[in-house]
């Protein structure tokens, strides 16, 4: 017998599960949870099986060229829908409400209601339509891994502009991780209205006395 792959590719299955091609299952992932600066990004795909493009996988895989080059593929051959939720919400909700929120508004982005939602992670956002959870689905099922792609690479795009918008943080590098790079300037800037108020890097750097 063949040996079973260590690290498979994301394969149909779970959308075949959920009744596609007959039926539109999307799949969900998102961007941005973890850093301490700018907005929160979220993606749904909804692949044609018949013209789904090759590579697809989770967007941690892929360096950012391979990113860009699959989400114009995407773009041309699948429908995508793109959520956002701002610096505010996520202070004002908490990231974990907050990103949930950047889900929902990228199924709604879709402009139809798909019949299924395959969503990345363990928990699932309030939609219209069913939906499951799969851990780790970003490198297990192609649509997820193409909404991880077409997040990262918004929010990425996103980052950059952010980078112009505010000069000396390099968001253009790090994205708004916590890299040395980024708490240097920090350090030496303070923190901006990208930042992430709530995070408690940039909470005690504000209220330094809290």
């Amino acid at each position: 017998m063949p040996r079973a792959l260590k690290n498979p590719l994301p394969d149909f299955r779970f959308e075949l599960e959920a009744g596609a091609p007959a039926r539109f299952v999307c799949g969900v992932d998102e961007a941005g949870r973890g850093p301490g600066g700018g907005r929160g990004g979220a993606a749904a795909v909804i692949l044609d099986p018949a013209d789904t493009p090759p590579g697809l996988n989770d967007s941690k895989k892929l360096d950012a060229a391979r990113r860009e080059a699959l989400y114009a593929a995407l773009q041309a051959s699948a429908r995508i829908g793109i959520g956002e939720a701002s610096v505010e919400e996520i202070d004002r909700l908490n990231i974990l409400k907050a990103t949930m929120l950047a889900m929902t508004r990228a199924v709604a982005a879709l402009g139809l209601v798909p019949h299924f939602a395959l969503i990345d992670g363990n928990r699932l956002p309030a939609l219209s339509c069913p939906a499951r959870a799969i851990v780790k689905g970003d490198a297990l099922s192609l649509s997820v891994a193409a909404a991880s792609i077409a997040a990262k690479t918004v929010r990425d795009r996103t980052m950059c502009e952010l980078a112009r918008a505010h000069p000396g943080y390099g968001f253009e590098r790090h994205k708004g991780y916590g890299t040395a790079a980024h708490q240097a300037a920090l350090l030496r800037l303070g923190p901006c209205a990208a930042h992430r108020s709530s995070f408690a890097p940039i909470r005690k750097m504000l209220s330094p006395a809290a």
